[in-house]
């Protein structure tokens, strides 16, 4: 099993348009072989710095599979607009990976 996982700062006050940035994409996601789940998770608000933190949390049966996904068309489609939404993130999001150890 592999576990990808991106984080993302939110600017404060967007955090409902980047979730329905979110709710409204073509991930095609069930299209793909390997493909398990999907959570796009809310952690807190960091007031000092000015941001909510979220994670998208995919599950595969593979990284293979999950790699397959990054250099898929419907990888591209879904992300096609990922950057458009000016100020709406502050910075990068961060990628982790992570295999499954115990084979549970």
């Amino acid at each position: 099993m592999f576990v990808a996982m991106n984080r993302f700062k939110v600017a404060a006050g967007r955090e409902e348009e980047f979730e329905d940035v979110w709710k409204g994409r073509d991930s095609r996601l069930s299209q793909m072989k390997g493909f398990r789940s999907f959570h796009l998770l809310r952690g807190g608000a960091n007031e000092a710095e000015g941001y909510t933190l979220f994670a998208s949390h995919t599950i595969w049966e593979s990284r293979e599979d999950f790699t397959a996904w990054t250099k898929s068309e419907n990888f591209r489609a879904a992300h096609r607009n990922a950057g458009s939404k000016d100020g709406l993130y502050l910075g990068h999001p961060q990628f982790e990976g992570f295999e499954s150890v115990d084979g549970a």
